[in-house]
């Protein structure tokens, strides 16, 4: 069976203290398909790291080459799909199962301006619950999920290391009070 490997990114930036999300809808296959909403990504080439590839991919299908990477997010997706494009009558019925590893990352960005490749016909930047249901693939959707709940835990994280700043050194990461040093 045939194998291929891609890798993309997750990417989001913050509005309002908020994540929304970057959705980009993919032309259809074929005549009298509508497409799907998914996340950046596209085929590793050779020599290339997976995060190399998924930087490339980001900037040449959104124009957006500011992000970062955040570190400790680094999600697998798997599916079969058959490789039909162009092909018609036997040779379409015929066409291979293809297995397919993607590799994603989760990326902040502050540019809000998407200049879409040939590839996508429309965009949008969502908060979870809206980028939720606008996901086509349930696979992707899961995706999303882990990927809102890594960032609302570093945001909280991020938050509390703020206030232990502010209140003193004698704080632990628990948030509790630690003890203090005895006196000679």
């Amino acid at each position: 069976m045939p194998r291929e490997k891609s890798a993309g990114i997750i990417l989001f930036r913050m509005e309002n203290n908020e994540p929304h999300y970057l959705l980009l809808h993919y032309a259809p296959s074929e005549k009298g398909r509508k497409g799907h909403w998914g996340f950046t990504k596209g085929h590793v080439e050779k020599g290339e790291t997976d995060e190399q590839a998924a930087r490339r991919e980001t900037a040449e299908e959104t124009g957006i080459r500011e992000l970062k990477i955040l570190p400790g997010f680094k999600r697998s997706e798997k599916y079969f799909f058959k490789r039909v494009y162009g092909l018609k009558g036997k040779a379409r019925e015929k066409a291979p199962w293809v297995f397919k590893l993607v590799i994603f990352f989760l990326a902040q960005t502050h540019i809000e301006n998407v200049q879409l490749s040939h590839e996508h016909i429309g965009f949008v930047w969502l908060p979870y619950k809206e980028a939720h249901k606008k996901i086509t693939f349930k696979n992707s959707k899961e995706l999303l999920k882990r990927a809102n709940d890594f960032v609302i835990s570093k945001k909280g994280s991020a938050n509390h290391q703020k206030d232990t700043e502010r209140q003193g050194s004698n704080l632990q990461p628990s948030g509790q009070a630690g003890r203090q040093p005895k006196s000679l």
